[in-house]
């Protein structure tokens, strides 16, 4: 049983019923998902889920639409968050994303997780041998899929600092900015990812 269930909309008052009026009208008259409905136990961070919410990851900003959903999901997916997912990939069905394309976006985010792993041994190691010695670990995920590289590269970025991964972190930021993705919108990758980590942290925590 959740530490923390679902504050109906019935049953919400006060600057709770105010934030959940507003998210109302971000999801256009559509019931509230649930997970902001859990929020409603701390309105502060009801309210900041929701203005994060809806600037960093529902609207348009430097990044489309799709692409903020995408890394999004690959967020949620990394965080091992269901209930964020759900909300997010009916999300992706309703802007016409294809399935392979949620699919895709976590097995990038699994991929990249990998090489986090491999690299931050390295760094941790405290022996300089593991660095001269090959990586060994296949990867095709990166540009065997349909997503476009520059997301490709926006995933791994979001991920690789979620994992805290320096070395990987820095590459694919490097890797990014080659390929022509400004830092304005890296930060709101990571504005996004942020958003999402905090997000399913609560939702994790009240299922805990």
């Amino acid at each position: 049983m959740s530490r923390l269930p679902p504050i109906a909309e019935s049953a919400a008052t006060d600057k709770v019923a105010q934030t959940y009026e507003r998210l109302r009208e971000m999801f256009e008259g559509q019931p509230i998902p649930g997970p902001f409905l859990r929020y409603g136990h701390v309105p502060a961070f009801l309210q900041d889920t929701y203005m994060n919410f809806k600037k960093f990851v529902w609207s348009e900003g430097t990044l489309d639409i799709p692409s903020k959903t995408l890394v999004a999901i690959a967020v949620a997916g990394t965080l091992r968050c269901g209930e964020w997912l759900d909300v997010l990939t009916a999300r992706a069905h309703q802007l016409g994303l294809p399935e392979t394309q949620v699919s895709e976006s976590l097995a990038v985010a699994a991929s990249c997780q990998m090489y986090n792993v491999f690299f931050k041994f390295r760094e941790l190691s405290g022996s300089e041998l593991f660095s001269g010695m090959s990586v060994g670990l296949r990867a095709h995920t990166f540009a065997a899929t349909s997503l476009d590289a520059k997301l490709v590269e926006l995933i791994n970025i979001a991920v690789s600092d979620i994992n805290g991964c320096k070395p990987c972190t820095s590459g694919h930021v490097e890797k990014a900015r080659h390929l022509g993705v400004s830092d304005e919108a890296m930060l709101e990758c990571i504005q996004c990812a942020s958003t999402m980590a905090a997000a399913c942290a609560f939702v994790n925590a009240a299922n805990a």
